[in-house]
């Protein structure tokens, strides 16, 4: 078998050259690095297999296709609620209020170890103690003490929690403070959190582990919540290996293992992933028996002999609405409505191009399918340059130090070393940007919500 792919995203080969695309805008004529010549952007020739590129000037800027995504995303009818338990919402969004169903604490506690005291001292101490979950204990008079533990339940009567560290033991076992008692102190008093009725978060709040402790200590055993968009991935390219090394023409596919865990972390639920190869019946068949609220493919989104996506998406009347981006890596990728509710990224095959296609199309996409709300856009200035595009943006993996974003190495577009290793992609504009600028950075999901956050 050989390698299908030397067509498949030749597009996106463009983007190992940058210095060669810097060529395109000097005046003088210069020829590109190592002699090559390059070609102007509308004298392509057919016989590379590559979509002509006069069509350049169709593709969405950057910024624009991220719009997009998200208006189409808001076009759709917003699903109704589901009731989903506590240990399954991590992730999700509230659909409904977070509303206290009981005062919190729910009746008086003592906030600390030591002993609840009743009246001036010194006290006479209970025998027994008084322990977290244990029934109401019996009032305490003037003059009595008795242990008490954290969280437990305060006796009726008493004045002050006693710290163990406050308090000692005479020789006839009275107990004596070692500092002033200050009425009240260290007891937590019903209500003092919340009171039941009372809105603890509203609509729209990703469910995070403080909001599940939170939901749990109010009552909750379930939560209202806006359903994960449902996601299929489609891995094309007869040239892919599911294990082993690569070897006589073929590779390894690591888009199979990537792509589903990245999903989950955009709010989505993976239902399938389906590895096609190079069949354009097969592509046909999975796209139109999807009942997926977005179908992701991966390669074939060129125009070379193999690159079946345009032709099907032609095929079942789909409509365009991003069809390529100005974006280096990830050119070639699009976005199509297959139907009313429904929609596809094609995602090209190139590694780090696919992730540029995933944060630029299927990020805002799924943000806004799944309720959230859109992250603050935010800037760090880069410790060193990057070279830029001459009219399109450019997506670098970044690592974050102090007050600095350090752009990495090995960010072609066929190339994963350098994204595994970063915090961010820093958001390139157009002719590059120099040692000091501000540049606008997308975080990682894992970067700030840690690797168990997003990967359930």
């Amino acid at each position: 078998m050989t390698p299908a792919r030397s067509t498949r995203d030749s597009q996106d080969a463009d983007d190992l050259d940058v210095e060669e695309a810097l060529a395109l805008v000097k005046e003088d004529g210069a020829s590109a690095p190592e002699g090559r010549s390059v070609p102007a952007p509308a004298l392509e020739t057919e016989r590379t297999g590559r979509r002509s590129t006069h069509a350049h000037h169709k593709a969405t800027s950057w910024p624009e296709a991220r719009v997009v995504a998200e208006r189409a995303a808001r076009s759709v009818p917003r699903q109704a609620p589901v009731s989903v338990p506590l240990d399954a919402s991590l992730g999700l969004v509230l659909a409904a209020p977070l509303t206290a169903l009981t005062d919190l604490p729910s009746f008086d506690t003592s906030a600390m170890d030591g002993w609840a005291v009743a009246g001036p001292g010194p006290w006479e101490v209970r025998e027994d103690g008084v322990l977290a979950g244990h029934a109401e204990p019996e009032a305490l008079t003037d003059g009595e003490a008795v242990r008490i533990a954290t969280g437990a339940r305060i006796p009726p009567d008493v004045t002050a929690v006693l710290r163990s560290e406050h308090g000692r033991i005479d020789d006839k076992g009275r107990l004596h403070a070692t500092r002033d008692v200050v009425h009240a102190q260290d007891i937590r008093p019903r209500g003092q959190e919340c009171r039941r009725g009372d809105r603890l978060l509203p609509v729209g709040v990703l469910v995070t582990p403080a909001v599940l402790g939170l939901a749990a200590a109010a009552g909750y055993d379930t939560l209202a919540a806006v359903p994960r968009p449902r996601v299929e991935v489609l891995v094309l390219g007869d040239e892919l290996l599911t294990e082993g090394l690569p070897q006589e023409g073929l590779i390894r596919d690591a888009l199979g293992p990537m792509l589903p865990p990245w999903l989950r972390a955009l709010g989505a639920e993976v239902v399938a992933v389906r590895r096609l190869g190079d069949d354009a019946k097969a592509l046909h068949k999975a796209i139109s028996g999807s009942d997926a609220d977005l179908i992701v493919t991966t390669g074939g989104t060129a125009a070379g002999p193999v690159d079946h996506v345009h032709p099907t998406l032609h095929r079942i009347g789909a409509e365009l609405l991003v069809d390529g981006v100005k974006v280096r890596p990830g050119h070639p990728m699009l976005l199509a409505r297959t139907k009313e509710k429904q929609y596809l990224v094609g995602l090209p095959g190139n590694p780090l191009a696919a992730v540029s296609g995933l944060l630029t199309l299927a990020e805002p996409l799924l943000r806004t399918l799944a309720g959230r709300t859109a992250p603050e856009p935010y800037t760090l200035p880069l410790q060193d340059a990057v070279h830029g595009h001459p009219y399109d943006t450019r997506l670098v993996p970044v690592v974050l130090r102090a007050d600095r974003a350090v752009p990495l190495h090995y960010n072609g577009p066929a190339m994963l070393r350098g994204i595994a290793a970063s915090d961010a992609l820093g958001v390139v504009p157009p002719g590059g940007a120099r040692a000091g600028q501000e540049l606008e950075l997308l975080d990682l999901p894992w970067a700030t919500a840690g690797i168990d956050v997003c990967f359930t």
